[in-house]
């Protein structure tokens, strides 16, 4: 007699009663956050003009044209001389005061340069200063050059995350910068702004499901920590957010904002993308581990998850060490020029704002990895458990018999 198994590999269809339990489970989680930013974002809509109103950039009889660099001369102040593309004066050849320190980190000839022309003069007594480098060519070219390989390798998922760091950032220039500018309380526009750009940026990039509402679940639970953490850390350590020129420069122009209160405003934003990564890799590491054995227990399916996530909280930590200290490079260099102790440096107010930021953000980020990871092991059985035999399509067996042969001599 001969056995052959046939398996019917027809994937379980979620049955109507759970996938109803698990909808009204994650909407009772998530539709008030999802309403309490939408109120958020009502009551701190700029409305009204700046307290300090618009500035302007330059004053009356000056503008800014761009020119190209077609000379250098070897003279010992190392004159530059170039072609004028806009303005009166276009397609004439000029000389242009450029900084030394410009001078000796790239300017070559074929670069585009704007300058700023004043018709009364400047200090020079030349009509034309170096004002920066003109940018937008190459640039463009990057972000060309960054939309064709996340197209390419990512299709439609890194068109539609894409999509979702647009709408992002859209939010931070549409609501977070006005209303940080209009008075809104600086931690408050913090977090709605960041809960617009965490819905956004999730839902557009990997659509609305369970999954990625399980991400979203852990991300708050993360975002909610780093809040809470930069908030005592901020204030037990003294930052005061006033270690920049650029800080005191906004202490002048917008007297009412706390330069504290901004630095926070800015760790909550800072640890909001990191957040986001960990906890979508962690939703996704457990949906694949039940994919692969729709059997495993909860906790083994959280044990699995957390031996991923834990690779990846080794990972990250460095990363966002490296991340800091590849932008903070210069201001690394100078502290570390003066004679002081080791730990005297790391204190300083510019390097300790930093340390802070990490730590905050490193800690948040590590305690959002079990959260996920607990969160998406309850909930991935529920959205993906069979149904009971009646109701569902299951493995079949079946057992076929090879009948005896009437050939004279054939084996039975």
């Amino acid at each position: 007699m001969t056995h052959t198994h046939v398996l019917d590999e027809t994937p379980a269809q979620l049955p109507p009663v759970q996938a109803r339990r698990a909808r009204i489970v994650l909407a009772a989680l998530v539709v008030p956050l999802i309403l309490a930013t939408l109120a958020g974002l009502v009551w701190l809509w700029p409305t009204g003009e700046s307290p300090v109103g618009s500035r302007q950039l330059l004053a009356e009889g000056m503008s800014v044209e761009i020119a190209e660099v077609v000379e250098i001369t070897a003279t010992p102040g190392q004159e530059v001389r170039a072609e004028l593309l806009t303005g009166v004066g276009k397609g004439q050849v000029i000389p242009v005061q450029v900084p030394p320190e410009v001078m000796d980190n790239g300017t070559d000839v074929g670069d585009r340069m704007r300058l700023l022309f004043s018709a009364a003069g400047l200090g020079s007594g030349s009509p034309y200063i170096f004002w920066d480098f003109e940018r937008t060519v190459p640039v463009a070219w990057l972000a060309v050059l960054y939309a064709l390989v996340v197209v390419l390798v990512a299709r439609w998922r890194g068109l539609a995350a894409m999509a979702g760091l647009a709408a992002s950032l859209a939010v931070v220039v549409v609501f977070v910068l006005p209303a940080l500018m209009t008075g809104a309380p600086p931690l408050l526009v913090a977090l709605v702004g960041s809960s617009a750009m965490m819905f956004f940026s999730v839902y557009l990039a990997h659509g609305v499901s369970i999954r990625t509402t399980t991400a979203i679940l852990g991300t708050f639970i993360g975002l909610a920590v780093t809040t809470g953490l930069a908030t005592w850390g901020t204030r037990t350590a003294n930052l005061t957010g006033t270690t920049s020129e650029t800080a005191l420069m906004l202490s002048g122009t917008f007297p009412g904002l706390r330069l504290q209160d901004l630095l926070l405003c800015g760790i909550v934003i800072a640890g909001l993308g990191v957040l986001n990564d960990v906890t979508i890799t962690q939703a996704s590491a457990v949906w694949e581990l039940h994919a692969a054995d729709q059997t495993m227990p909860r906790r083994r399916l959280w044990l699995g998850g957390m031996r991923i996530g834990r690779d990846h909280i080794a990972s990250t930590v460095y990363t966002l060490a490296f991340a800091y200290v590849g932008t903070a490079l210069p201001v690394l260099l100078m502290a570390a020029s003066y004679d002081r102790a080791f730990l005297e440096t790391l204190m300083a107010g510019e390097i300790a704002e930093e340390i802070v930021r990490t730590l905050v953000s490193s800690i948040g980020l590590v305690l959002a990895i079990p959260a996920t990871t607990a969160i998406a092991a309850a909930l991935v059985r529920v959205s993906a458990r069979r149904a009971p035999l009646e109701g569902r399509t299951h493995r079949r067996e079946k057992v076929v018999t090879a009948r005896p042969s009437t050939s004279p001599g054939a084996p039975v």
